[in-house]
């Protein structure tokens, strides 16, 4: 067994025994301790093995009332199998291409990787977790949407919060979206011979492809498309495997070393595993908050799910974010473990433009986010329509058409000035990511309880110190990451 084989084996072993460490307390029920296609239509489609994954001393509520976790609300019909494809799909998106910039920002040797495994693992957990939260909060309120949750645990008057973090973190995915388009496409170009820059690249792409689809009123003709999205994160994680197992671009006599810049190239040093003990080790903490992100659409799983017990709400959750976790780690690896400290904030940068197998990852991540951008774009858009207090009924077409020139206009302005696609995802993580994530579950699920009175089990109120504990941690991790997240940008 070679070198790169040992070293991959080693991490996956790693992250396993903490998974195992954050999965297996004792428990009865599955309770869970999320740059996505987030506003993707939830279509159906395929099952793998429930893993064990995520279970939580938070099960103790179901301990007291066995019937907790196996009564459905109405539901909807969507499969267990549909659920989990569109939960992995939704997760798994272009934001994994930023995360071995986050490992190289506090490591440069190969055993980082072991850390930062740990770290994915981990966060993975506790997302899903908040993930899991809004779901039970869905359910002991009716509630359909992450705002309904936020007014029948809460109040009404508040709703806002949630709803202007959410346009927020839209906004953080369709710059990244941006940023990523003009780069893909620009190496893209440079591979068949077309010499633009990022700034022409980024305007006539924004100009002839994203603003004629972003002005279409109907984007239930581009969910076929969305398929894309995990088939080209398939074959890139594929590819990008090769190119480590195979050496490619391995020092000193990688066959496609002549072809990439000095500062693009292979670096290793001596900060190893140790280096996780870093600040800048906030920086992947929060650049995997936004990787994660999926959970304003936790109600519409909830409430699509089959017979929605708690119980299999649970496991479809854990079961996608296990695979979510696995793939993270997968690519993670890869990347780092062939670039190292020299890992751009979009690992497909480093790779040469005449490598054709890396080639054709940049063409299937361009295809899937040049039909994921309306999707996602569609939310920013009408977020700010709804903090505008604009009614649906006086959306006209015009009124939209302007909306869209101007949030386009805006993104693509932000995109040409900021240039590092992973202090994005950082920072966004790092600040409402977190709070979508971490807080906001955790202040639903207590109103939640609290509204309950008498009724609520003295599990249901002992867990509602530990979501407030996820929160406070939630918390720590923001104020540190995006701290640290400013002063890589500056740096």
């Amino acid at each position: 067994m070679n070198f790169r084989m040992k070293t991959l084996l080693a991490l996956l072993t790693a992250s396993s025994a903490l998974w195992s460490t954050v999965a297996f307390a004792p428990a009865r029920t599955m309770i869970p301790a999320t740059m996505p296609s987030t506003y993707a239509p939830l279509s159906k489609v395929p099952l793998v093995k429930p893993s064990p994954s995520l279970r939580m001393t938070a099960a103790a509520a179901a301990m007291e009332d066995p019937n907790e976790g196996n009564k459905a609300t109405s539901g909807g019909d969507g499969t267990m199998s549909a659920l989990m494809f569109n939960l992995v799909k939704s997760i798994v998106g272009a934001g994994v291409l930023s995360l071995p910039a986050g490992v190289a920002a506090f490591g440069s040797a190969p055993s980082a990787m072991i850390p930062a495994a740990c770290l994915i693992a981990l966060i993975g957990g506790l997302s899903g977790y908040g993930f899991s939260l809004i779901g039970r909060v869905c359910a002991f309120t009716n509630a359909t949407s992450y705002r309904d949750a936020w007014e029948k645990s809460i109040n009404k008057e508040t709703s806002i919060i949630p709803a202007a973090s959410c346009t927020f973190k839209t906004v953080c995915a369709t710059l990244a979206y941006s940023m990523i388009l003009a780069d893909t496409f620009r190496a893209i170009f440079a591979t068949a011979g077309l010499n633009f820059s990022r700034t022409n690249t980024l305007l006539g792409i924004t100009s002839v492809v994203l603003l004629p689809l972003c002005l279409l009123k109907n984007l239930s003709s581009l969910a076929p498309f969305s398929l894309l999205g995990i088939v080209g994160m398939v074959y890139t994680a594929f590819a990008m495997g090769l190119r480590y197992f195979g050496g490619a671009y391995a020092a000193p006599a990688g066959v496609f070393l002549p072809d990439i810049a000095a500062s693009m190239q292979p670096a290793f040093g001596n900060i190893g595993a140790a280096g996780v003990l870093s600040p800048n080790a906030f920086i992947l903490v929060c650049m995997l908050s936004t990787a994660y992100m999926s959970h304003f659409n936790a109600p519409k799983f909830y409430n699509e799910l089959k017979d929605n017990t708690i119980t299999r709400f649970n496991t479809l959750v854990g079961s996608s974010f296990a695979i979510s976790i696995l793939t993270f780690i997968l690519m993670t690896a890869f990347g780092f473990l062939t670039f190292g400290s020299s890992s751009s904030g979009l690992i497909l940068n480093n790779y040469s433009n005449k490598d054709t197998l890396i080639g054709l990852s940049r063409v299937a991540v361009a295809i899937s986010l040049v039909f994921s951008y309306p999707l996602a774009f569609a939310g920013f858009r009408d977020g700010v329509l709804d903090l505008a207090k604009v009614p649906v009924e006086k959306r006209s077409n015009g009124l939209l058409n302007k909306v869209t020139v101007a949030c386009l206009s805006f993104i693509t302005g932000l995109a040409l000035v900021v240039k590092d696609v992973s202090f994005v995802l950082s920072f966004g993580g790092a600040t409402l990511g977190n709070a979508l994530i971490y807080v906001y579950p955790a202040l639903m699920f207590r109103g939640a309880v609290k509204k309950m009175g008498d009724k609520a089990s003295a599990g249901l109120k002992t867990e509602v110190k530990l979501a407030m504990a996820n929160a406070g941690l939630g918390i720590g991790m923001g104020l540190v990451g995006a701290k640290m997240a400013l002063k890589a940008l500056t740096a």
